[in-house]
C-alpha cells in the first residue's frame, strides 16, 4: 500500500510478513532502534529475543505489524514501524485496535511518517469494525504526545469526576 499523507510522498506501508527474511530483518532493526532510544528501555534487543520474537508474532493473528518504506538511492529504506494489537471493548461490544509500538527511525523524523503509520492503523481499524484506537505514551515524550493529539487522540475518561485513565503494569516472572 502506498500512502498519500501530507509530507509522506513516496512512502509505502506494508504488512510485516515474518516469513520474508527482509521484512523480518527490517522489523527487528527498527524495533531494536526504538528499544535503544530514551523512549525505549535504553538497551539493545537481546539475541534471545531477536531469535524468538518473529515466531511468537507469527503465531498471534491479533498482532498486526506494518513497516513504512521510503525510496532511497539504494532502493527502499525501512523508516518506520507500527505494531498494533486487536483487543475488545466490552462497553461498545466491538473490537478496538491498540497501537503498542510506533517507531520512526531518528534520521527520518518530522517527515509525516508517524502520521502515515497512524493513518494506516486507523484504516485497518475501520476495516475490522473497531470502535476506537488506543495507545499509551510516556509523559516526557512531548513530541509524540503532540503528534498523537494532532492526530485526534485525547485523554481517556468515562466520567470527568473520576479523572483520566492511567496506564499501569504488574510484571510477571
Amino acid at each position: 500500500m502506498t500512502t498519500d499523507s501530507p509530507g509522506s510522498a513516496g512512502l509505502a506501508i506494508v504488512a510485516t510478513d515474518f516469513d520474508d527474511p527482509r521484512l523480518c530483518a527490517d522489523f527487528l532493526s527498527l524495533l531494536d532502534h526504538y528499544m535503544q532510544s530514551p523512549t525505549g528501555n535504553g538497551q539493545p534487543m537481546s539475541d534471545a529475543l531477536r531469535r524468538r520474537l518473529p515466531a511468537e508474532l507469527r503465531r498471534r493473528p491479533h498482532v498486526l505489524s506494518y513497516i513504512a518504506y521510503r525510496a532511497s538511492d539504494g532502493g527502499q529504506r525501512a523508516v518506520g514501524l507500527i505494531n498494533c494489537v486487536e483487543g475488545f471493548s466490552t462497553f461498545a461490544g466491538q473490537p478496538l485496535l491498540n497501537v503498542h509500538d510506533i517507531v520512526v527511525h531518528q534520521d527520518f523524523r518530522r517527515q509525516g511518517i508517524a502520521r502515515a503509520l497512524l493513518g494506516h492503523a486507523e484504516a485497518v481499524a475501520r476495516q475490522r469494525g473497531c470502535c476506537k484506537l488506543t495507545l499509551e505514551v510516556l509523559e516526557g515524550n512531548h513530541g509524540a504526545r503532540r503528534a498523537y493529539l494532532d492526530f485526534g487522540f485525547e485523554g481517556y475518561q468515562l466520567d470527568p469526576a473520576m479523572g483520566q485513565a492511567l496506564f499501569m503494569e504488574k510484571k510477571l516472572g
